[in-house]
């Protein structure tokens, strides 16, 4: 089972381990961590058109992102320099570190 290490807002981190192959946004909200910068009932529900779900992968591998993501993430979502990625489009095949960025949409923006 992979581990994900998921550095909170506060600075602490929280590991859950998750099925090979979870998205990672499924995952963070099954051990009850949101991945989320609003609240996730006015989310998109893992459909990587909100971006609000917006991670960077501070350690491991997550793959490529899908066309889909890649699209999402080509519209203004985070700052130039935050490699963003939609925790509703990374699947988890390995131990990943995510962290939730500033400057992300719907965080730290002005």
């Amino acid at each position: 089972m992979p581990l994900v290490e998921f550095e909170k807002e506060n600075g602490e981190t929280e590991t859950i381990a998750c099925e090979k192959g979870d998205s990672l946004r499924d995952a963070l909200l099954n051990e009850g961590l949101s991945p989320h910068n609003i609240p996730t009932a006015v989310s998109c529900h893992g459909l990587g058109t909100c971006a609000t779900c917006s991670v960077v992968i501070k350690e491991g591998e997550a793959g490529k992102p899908s066309l889909r993501e890649r699209a999402r993430l080509d519209l203004p979502v985070a700052s130039p320099d935050v490699e963003a990625r939609l925790a509703c489009q990374v699947t988890v095949t390995d131990d990943i570190k995510v962290s939730k960025p500033e400057g992300v949409w719907g965080k730290g923006t002005e």
